[in-house]
């Protein structure tokens, strides 16, 4: 495919230039955290909409962390390893784990209220994990609370500066390569400003919007990962997507998260004909890996026609259910489902990219200049498959990497006359209502042929279906919902190239053609490249 280097053409005299030490994609925990992290600097913090827009407020489950004296450092660097499929970064693994605990002690001094008993942190357990170490607020509505936390603190620093409804449409590079900052779209004043950084960190978040049926919010469309690849910085392991197992299944109307943790709490899962039907499929039944479970119900929803199974809490305490998850009774309410005494069905959709912006355990790039935490980045901590409220830490830990990594270094600033001569370009006008169909097909294509279950058949007509919009990657467009769609578009292709690449099956990478797991691809990660598009092998070991 022709990637283009910027989605539009820039005329510097149209473009307002801020100058500021560094710029933050993102407005999620990875981003905010960072950022606050990386004081002493003139900092901005841009986000496509409102801060609580974010993928961080839809965090139900928690984070995880070693802070009980049953559990060990050991025992969660176990867990990890094993629910990603030997395929995680041994280091990245350990420094995860390792630093983990003092990463959310800190959360703790700035307010963030976890749920606790009789003093004491309470600690759920959810799926693959050997010990209970999830910490949760508000029972069900952990992520908004460490949001608003974080969000309450940076408000009164006179440092940080969040740009709300501000759209980053690309990085810009300068005459080595090298990250020289962002060029963003003012939303409510319909203007361009090009925010000169010697230092960029994208932290967008994922691409669940690549899918029809997605847990994600609606700003979750690949955009740091796509301005990333378009610039240079090469991407790793993008054929692994994590599908949630259980969102709530109401035709009609927005998919709705139903928590990991209420299986951990004894939910259990049955199909059409009543049956627990997770014990024919793992030993540790509702609590498997995440991948497991998502095949295991596609099986069950394709054995008896169905287009979901049902979740079961009805043998928990009522009154305990409603406490420890009042958002999703709640919302399950508003669907007309009482789950105290009614099953809740249930479908997979797509809700985390393992992969993403291929990064050293300190968030550096493979560009000079630009880093990368939370869910755009892609360390290898996470292997083939994500353990369970293991993201929230992952943006903990890797965002306070790289504000140590900052404070220990000086970086050069751009000169901002050299960086506007490289903005112009031919302009190909496109119409931006097409795009909206555009969205739709991506999505459908990506749903039907590489989701849960994918073979080499349908990834090839995959492949050929996303080639064939090649063009609309080349015309220049002037609504963010189309610079969405052309982001996507990106992400979907590199997603489909890995998946190709990876003849096995492991993680939530599954091939009916390849379903067994084979050694020679352990600890190998595609990783790609803009001009490199075939992908090359690494190894991380």
């Amino acid at each position: 495919m022709n990637f283009p280097r910027y989605l539009k053409s820039y005329d510097p005299k149209e473009v307002d230039i801020k100058e500021v030490d560094l710029v933050v994609v993102g407005s999620g925990l990875a981003g905010l955290y960072t950022a606050l992290k990386a004081g002493g600097r003139r900092i901005v913090v841009i986000t496509k909409e409102k801060t609580e827009d974010s993928t961080t407020g839809y965090a139900q489950g928690g984070v995880a962390a070693v802070l009980s004296d049953e559990d060990s450092p050991q025992l969660h660097i176990r867990d990890t390893l094993a629910a990603g499929a030997d395929l995680c970064y041994d280091e990245a693994v350990k420094t995860l784990v390792e630093e983990g605990p003092s990463r959310v002690r800190e959360l703790i001094a700035l307010g963030t209220d976890f749920d606790r008993i009789e003093g004491n942190l309470d600690l759920g357990w959810e799926g693959a994990h050997s010990q209970p170490r999830i910490l949760h607020a508000h029972g069900d509505a952990t992520g908004e609370e460490i949001r608003k936390a974080l969000v309450r603190t940076i408000l009164h620093l006179d440092w940080i500066d969040i740009y709300e409804d501000t759209f980053a449409l690309d990085l810009v590079t300068g005459p080595q390569g090298e990250c020289a900052g962002v060029i963003a779209y003012d939303r409510p004043q319909k203007r361009l400003t090009y925010f000169a950084s010697p230092v960029t960190i994208i932290a967008s978040g994922g691409c669940g919007q690549v899918y029809s049926q997605t847990s994600n919010p609606g700003v979750s469309t690949g955009d740091g990962m796509s301005m990333g690849y378009r610039a240079g910085a090469a991407l790793m392991d993008m054929e692994f997507f994590q599908f949630h197992p259980t969102t709530l299944y109401k035709p009609g109307e927005p998919t709705f998260l139903i928590s990991e943790a209420v299986r951990g709490e004894g939910g259990v899962l049955r199909n059409k004909s009543g049956q627990r039907f997770m014990l024919d499929y793992h030993p540790n039944a509702e609590l498997a890996s995440r991948d497991v479970v998502s095949r295991a119900i596609l099986t069950e929803m394709r054995k008896d026609n169905m287009p979901h199974v049902w979740l079961d809490v009805t043998q928990l305490d009522c009154k305990f259910i409603k406490r420890r998850f009042p958002r999703i009774c709640e919302k399950c309410s508003e669907y007309g489902y009482d789950i105290s005494n009614e099953l809740i069905p249930v479908v997979p959709a797509a809700h985390y990219i393992i992969g993403g912006i291929k990064t050293d355990i300190n968030g550096a790039t493979s560009m000079p200049g630009l880093y990368s935490c939370g869910e755009a980045a892609a360390t290898g901590v996470h292997g083939a498959n994500r353990l369970a409220s293991n993201a929230l830490l992952e943006g903990l830990v890797f965002g306070w990497r790289i504000a140590q990594l900052l404070a220990d270094n000086d970086f050069p600033r751009p000169k901002v006359e050299e960086m506007e001569k490289m903005f112009l370009q031919e302009e190909n006008l496109g119409d931006d209502e097409e795009l909206i169909k555009v969205r739709e097909k991506v999505q459908e294509i990506m749903m039907e042929k590489v989701s849960i279950v994918r073979d080499l058949r349908g990834l090839q007509e995959a492949l050929k279906e996303i080639v064939k919009l090649n063009d609309y990657l080349n015309r220049s467009y002037s609504k963010p919902s189309s610079w969405e769609t052309q982001n996507i578009i990106v992400v979907a292709y590199s997603i489909i190239k890995a998946a190709i690449m990876r003849e096995e099956s492991r993680g939530c990478h599954f091939r009916t053609d390849f379903p067994e797991k084979n050694p020679l691809w352990e600890k190998k990660h595609i990783v790609l490249e803009k001009g490199f598009e075939e992908g090359k092998i690494i190894d991380l070991s």
